[in-house]
């Protein structure tokens, strides 16, 4: 091995290590499934910023994104304006109603939990199909996340894919399977600050080393400057309305996602939401932006001939902190930014698939008496469990980061979305619309990304429509229809809700 491959791999198991230690640490603080579900409601506003915010962009944020940007131009940023915007929306609108209706709602712990609570579920429909949900589009989520692991190891170090993809997955089990939610939110806390410092610091460093001027370097790259510069053209052609709409709808999904709503949840106080707000909107703000100019800045620095466009901020990395060990070292833990964008959010959807399974399958239907020693076995055995299968639904080493992120994005959007906007907004949203809108959305997106029903395509392919599009609003509006078409919900489920509203107005009118 290199002495340059020895510095990178120093800079790796320093970071790894730290992770692992952290997750130890955790774990003395774990003694219950609440403290391994929701760190026990302590989170500061910092960590749950940050945490939440690392959780949700995962590898894509750092190779998928640069990778369509560096390949096809600026057009490609409607993705992350669509993102920014359902930022936004989710920390403004939707976190501090969700952390009140949950406590209203039996100290729900999960999402699935909330829903049989603020529905008054006897019969537990609504946690086993919302928790096979969960379960069905995080095991591709998290593929996702592995496979951006794979070709991290295989792209600096040289090793196999395969043994690059087990690595990575090892460490993300590890720690996850220790700390629980302690963990992942202290390991993702550090991981978005590793993100955003190299997210500011490499495209920077390599447009200051572009020898010529910036537009020729990039025309050089066999594109037309204006053409690849503007938010209007894609690859050269110009935007459809169809294709701006279908990335800006990428926004829907926030709404939808158990990963990043459990922070909503885990969070100390209300005064630490406005807080959190403010820093998780800045930061995505600054990294979206960033991540643009690393496949603008990718484009014009290496060139067009790169083989995976993905791999452009990687190989940025390796062509800026070159000649020395110090150099070397040092873009070694840039390159470890990497690697936490993947690992933040691989870890928090195994988390979340662990709660689906031992707490809303296990503990709530199967087994209602089990302690919370057996729950939480249960839950790391699922940790442990959604690792494998997910290694396994990544083994193909030319798996689509960007296509898997999509994919499972849509699913989550569509099926849990609609209804949590519905649970938290909509007074008369009952049970058999909750029903119909977690089924409707989830089976939309599986039937218009992967049926080929249009002379041996999917509907995607043959639109060109985003599923999530579509897939959010035929799930609104079947919720809307059946809940008006069906028995209004009972007198106990109104009171919950007013019982958050009135806590709203009462905190409004003592400012």
């Amino acid at each position: 091995m290199s002495g340059s491959s020895i510095a990178i791999l120093i800079a790796f198991a320093c970071y790894l290590l730290i992770m692992i230690f952290i997750g130890i640490m955790s774990m003395k603080k774990t003694k219950n499934t609440e403290d391994y579900f929701l760190g026990g409601r302590g989170l500061n506003g910092w960590v749950a910023a940050l945490s939440a915010q690392a959780s949700d962009m995962s590898g894509w944020l750092l190779m998928g994104l640069p990778g369509s940007i560096y390949a096809f131009g600026t057009g490609q940023a409607w993705i992350a304006i669509g993102l920014f915007l359902g930022t936004v929306l989710n920390w403004l609108l939707i976190a501090k109603r969700l952390r009140r209706y949950t406590i209203v709602a039996n100290n729900s712990l999960t999402l699935p939990e909330f829903f049989e609570n603020r529905f008054h579920d006897t019969k537990k429909i609504l946690l086993s199909i919302s928790s096979i949900v969960i379960v069905i589009f995080f095991l591709v989520y998290t593929a996702s996340a592995l496979a951006s692991g794979g070709k991290l190891f295989n792209n600096v170090f040289g090793i196999d894919y395969h043994i690059a993809l087990a690595i990575g997955a090892i460490v993300i089990l590890t720690y996850t399977f220790l700390g629980g939610f302690l963990a992942v939110c202290t390991t993702d806390f550090i991981q978005g600050t590793m993100m955003l410092i190299a997210l500011l610091i490499v495209p920077i460093a390599a447009y200051a080393m572009i020898q010529s001027d910036f537009s020729a370097a990039l025309a050089g790259t066999g594109v037309v400057s204006s053409d690849y510069m503007s938010l209007f053209s894609n690859d050269g052609k110009p935007y459809t309305f169809v294709e701006i709409i279908s990335q800006l709808a990428w926004g829907l999904g926030y709404c939808g996602m158990p990963h990043i709503l459990v922070r909503f949840m885990a969070i100390r106080s209300e005064k630490e939401i406005k807080k959190s707000s403010t820093i998780a909107i800045i930061w995505v703000a600054i990294s979206l932006i960033a991540a643009w100019a690393i496949g603008v800045v990718g484009r014009a620095f290496l060139g067009g001939a790169l083989e995976d466009s993905e791999n452009v901020f990687i190989q940025m990395i390796q062509h800026v902190f070159s000649g020395n060990i110090l150099l070397i070292f040092i873009g070694g833990l840039f390159l470890c930014g990497i690697l936490a964008a993947i690992m933040s959010t691989a870890d928090s959807q195994l988390l979340v698939c662990a709660s689906s399974v031992s707490k809303d399958i296990y503990k709530n239907i199967i087994k209602p008496d089990a302690d919370d020693k057996k729950v939480l076995k249960i839950s790391r055995l699922t940790v442990a469990a959604i690792a494998i299968l997910a290694f396994l639904i990544a083994w193909n080493p030319d798996s689509s980061i960007m296509k898997l992120v999509s994919d499972a994005w849509a699913g989550l959007g569509s099926a849990f979305g609609p209804l949590v906007v519905c649970s938290l907004f909509w007074k008369r949203t009952n049970l058999a619309g909750a029903v119909s809108g977690i089924l409707s959305g989830g089976l939309f997106v599986i039937i218009w990304d992967y049926v080929p029903i249009v002379n041996g395509s999917t509907l995607s392919d043959a639109t060109g429509i985003y599923s999530l599009l579509l897939g959010f609003f035929f799930s609104l509006a079947c919720i809307v229809i059946v809940s008006l078409c069906t028995k209004k919900p009972e007198q106990s489920i109104l009171n919950d809700f007013d019982k958050v509203n009135q806590y709203v107005e009462q905190q409004e009118f003592t400012k």
